[in-house]
Order: structure tokens, then sequence, then C-alpha cells
């Protein structure tokens, strides 16, 4: 494993819920990381945003990692959930609370 997947390993399994994205979670750098951003505020989870802007290398290394095209991607106690449109698909479905709530995740808006 190189020195980027051993980064993304220990944010993923070191964090309940990481978020990794293009910004930070208070700037945003793109539309698809925004909207993820704004469903977890919405829903008071408490996560970590990774700006994946930082580094090329990240940037590469998380799409390999979870074997998933795009950014954002969200994990969930060290499970890959999934990008911008699965989050907001599960999201307005009432899946997302009841998901995080299943794990273990404080949230304020249960669905």
């Amino acid at each position: 494993m190189s020195g980027i997947n051993d980064y993304i390993d220990s944010e993923v399994k070191g964090n309940d819920v990481v978020l990794f994205m293009k910004g930070t979670p208070g700037f945003p750098q793109c539309g698809f990381s925004g909207q993820v951003v704004q469903i977890l505020d919405y829903i008071g989870a408490d996560y970590k945003g990774v700006d994946v802007l930082t580094s090329a290398e990240l940037r590469q290394g998380i799409k390999e990692y979870s074997n998933w095209p795009t950014i954002p991607q969200l994990y969930v106690k060290g499970e890959f959930v999934g990008g911008c449109d699965i989050i907001r698909e599960m999201f307005q479905a009432g899946e997302l609370q009841t998901f995080l709530v299943e794990k273990g995740i404080s949230v304020k808006a249960p669905a």
C-alpha cells in the first residue's frame, strides 16, 4: 500500500463519518460536494471533511480506494456509502438518517 492509501485508510477508519470532497465543509469548491455538505449539516451529522484538492495524489487515490470515479465520497464507519446522487436519494427517501442512526451516528433531524 502506498502512503496515500495508508492516509485514506486511516481517515476512513479513524472517523465515524468522513466526506472526501472538493474544498472544505465551510467552503465547498464544487456543487456536488456542497450538496452533500448541506445534507449532512441539515441532518446534524458530525463528520470530517477531507479536501481532495490539496493533492492530485489524494484526488486519484480516493477514486482507486473506493473504485468509484467521482468526488465527493461519503464513508460511514469505514464503509463507502456513495457519492452526491446516492446521498441525495437516500436523504430524500429518509434513508440516510435511518442508516446513520443504525450505524450509531447521532443526527438532530431524524427521518
